[in-house]
């Protein structure tokens, strides 16, 4: 089956983990974005309408890039 899935998540909380004296972690958490307001989210709510994702990033750069409150697309492609 080929073919992509898009998703509109939105990063609602950063949680830092320390691991060691000067190392740690940050688990980044996502949850479907829905505006009552912007017809694209309530289309997206009908496919999605409930769900979460959590990734641990350990690339400063990467995190900078993900702060709480901002909305991301999400592709789901199948990988062969």
């Amino acid at each position: 089956m080929s073919g992509t899935v898009r998703a509109k998540f939105k990063v609602t909380s950063i949680v830092e983990t320390h691991l060691a004296k000067d190392y740690s972690q940050k688990k980044i958490v996502l949850e479907p974005q829905y505006d009552s307001k912007v017809a694209e989210d309530v289309s997206f709510c009908k496919a999605t309408p409930s769900g979460r994702m959590e990734m641990v990033i350990d690339n400063p750069v990467a995190i900078e890039r993900m702060p709480v409150g901002q909305v991301f697309y999400v592709d789901f492609t199948p990988a062969d």
